[in-house]
Formats: structure tokens, sequence, C-alpha cells
């Protein structure tokens, strides 16, 4: 099975990282590949055996569906890996950098859709974290006000 890497680098601290990728009402606000879809719920138990579902939803209500995995890993605020029900396996790793985090994600490439739209679709999504902790984070590092 074909692995895919993708990553980015946050201008914020890995502790304010780690809580937005792993809180439910954060995910919701970031986790989407395109403006044209929004993830309506999400359910995280963030320990060794527990289970994420995510609900994807387009917004005109044409399609949707529920990404899920079980967690099989856990180093808080440097590691999470998960499994997929389909049996694919998920790394994320979380590398601290002072006041910035480089996140590392590799996951199993699945046989129904090309290799390069499985990497665009996971890089935007990644972006939008990047995009949504930067833009909520970032002045809290500073001590300045928003």
């Amino acid at each position: 099975m074909e692995k895919i890497k993708i990553e980015a680098h946050i201008n914020v601290r890995v502790e304010s990282i780690w809580n937005a990728y792993n809180s439910a009402e954060d995910i919701m606000q970031w986790n989407h590949a395109s403006d044209n879809w929004h993830c309506t719920s999400s359910i995280n138990d963030l320990r060794i055996g527990g289970k994420f579902k995510n609900r994807m939803e387009a917004k005109d209500g044409s399609m949707g569906f529920d990404f899920e995995g079980t967690y099989t890993n856990l180093e808080p605020f440097k590691k999470i890996a998960y499994v997929m029900p389909d049996g694919r396996h998920v790394s994320i790793n979380f590398e601290s950098k002072k006041s910035a985090t480089d996140i590392i994600v590799i996951f199993d490439a699945e046989s129904e859709n090309p290799i390069g739209m499985q990497r665009d679709g996971w890089q935007a999504i990644l972006n939008n974290f990047k995009s949504y902790v930067e833009k909520t984070y970032a002045n809290t590092q500073t001590g300045q006000s928003l």
C-alpha cells in the first residue's frame, strides 16, 4: 500500500495546536477541504482504543460521509496514530520548534482515487487547520489581545 505524506509549518506553539487538532468544537471549524464543504459534527475520544467520527457534508446537501478511526498510538504533543475502518493507517507527528510547530501526516493511500487527488485533499484540510490556528491562536502567544 502506497503511503502519502503531507506537512505544514504552523506559527503556533504545539500546546495550542494539539488542543485545536483534538477538540471536537475546533475540528468542526477547520476540518474541510474546500469552502463548499463543512464538518457538521465531531466526536473524539482521544485515548488508545478510543474512536473519532467527523461528519463531512457538502454545504448544498448533495453528499456527505463519515470520516472515522480508532486510535492506536498517542504521545501527547508529539504523535497521534489511528487506523480507519478499511484498515488504512495514519500517523500525525507534531514537531515543536519553540513558538512554531511542524505537522507531518503520513497515511496509507486508498485505491478509489488518484494519489494526487488524495494528497491534495488531505493537504487542503491541513492548510485549513494551519489558517485556523494561526488566526485563532497567534496573538495569544505574544500576550497581545485580539
